[in-house]
């Protein structure tokens, strides 16, 4: 049968837990050793984004079917967010965990409480369909990015600050950095760019060869990693160098995560896997992940399965240093 595909991946923030968004209309809950701990039943499309509340007790869920979800680890579902008209892309925790931001198809993103009830509606922006959003790390502010090939910068009533314009495509993805100074963006004009908060591009990544779906920061802001439909997932400098190439998935990259302390980066791909990968920092140069892992394949739920965690350390020029 055909495996289906892994939309996105988010760490827990104590990096113990990691959750996975399918295609199969469920989000699963997975232990760093790669053992399901919970199966999310309940949306009736496709999951499309998954988000962890920052105490790490809830799960938010997007789906095709126009809502989005709150569960806690067991899979019980705690609320349903209605009143989209159109397909739910993304949806974000804002850093206190009171609060819930959503992107939609229908060319607006939402906040809601977090007992589903809608606070306030994002709207006369974008010309298209929101395919992302994003909190600030002080939760004053939420960026959006959407198919009309601009980002945006809202204040958390749904006043719009700043339009992000310089891709020459669609924006799929928006990520603040962790001291909500700088955003990046990643496009299907095959780059991802680097912004202040005010809506000034400082630096574009270049080097995939195809669409870049998904953009994230690392805890540390020094890095940046970036997933593509060149089939690789990427991580770069915060001045927008490339460091390493991640190769090993069989098709599109759809969504990538650094984990809480840094150390690992997570990706999902539409070959039907999601790969936790070692990220080693040696001076300047970065230690390459296992190329080959073992893959958990979605369509298989079961106690046996298994997501590998590729324990293989980096390669570079290793120095012993001081205290080796």
């Amino acid at each position: 049968g055909q495996q289906e595909w892994v939309y996105s991946v988010a760490f827990s923030p104590d990096g113990q837990r990691l959750a996975t968004a399918s295609r199969d209309n469920t989000a699963r809950i997975w232990d760093n050793q790669g053992n399901q701990i919970a199966l999310l039943t309940g949306h009736q499309s496709e999951v499309l984004s998954v988000a962890f509340s920052p105490d790490g007790q809830k799960l938010a869920t997007a789906s095709w079917d126009n809502t989005a979800m709150i569960w806690n680890l067991q899979g019980n579902l705690l609320a349903v967010l209605t009143g989209h008209q159109s397909e739910v892309l993304s949806v974000a925790f804002s850093p206190d965990g009171q609060k819930l931001a959503t992107a939609s198809g229908d060319s607006t993103a939402r906040i809601w409480d977090n007992q589903g009830n809608q606070i306030a509606l994002l709207t006369g922006g974008h010309q298209s369909e929101v395919l992302s959003v994003a909190f600030s790390p002080d939760g004053q502010k939420l960026a959006t990015a959407s198919w009309d090939n601009t980002a945006r910068i809202w204040d958390n009533q749904g006043n719009q600050i700043a339009v992000l314009t310089g891709h020459q495509s669609s924006v799929i993805n928006v990520a603040f950095s962790p001291d909500g100074q700088k955003l990046a963006t990643a496009s299907w004009d095959n780059t991802a760019r680097i912004w202040d908060n005010q809506g000034n591009q400082i630096a574009e990544l270049t080097g995939h060869q195809e669409w870049v779906n998904s953009v994230a920061f690392s805890p540390d802001r020094q890095r940046l990693a970036t997933a593509s439909r060149d089939g690789t997932a990427r991580i770069w400098d915060n001045q927008g160098n490339q460091l390493a190439v991640l190769t090993g998935h069989q098709s599109e990259v759809l969504s990538v995560a650094f984990s809480p302390d840094g150390q690992r980066l997570a990706t999902a791909s539409r070959d039907g896997t999601a790969r936790i990968w070692k990220v080693e920092s040696l001076g300047e140069l970065l230690g390459r992940g296992c190329e080959l892992l073992e893959d958990y394949f979605v369509r298989n739920p079961g106690a046996k399965e298994k997501l590998t965690v590729c324990q293989e350390s980096g390669i570079g020029n290793r120095e012993s240093g001081i205290g080796n």
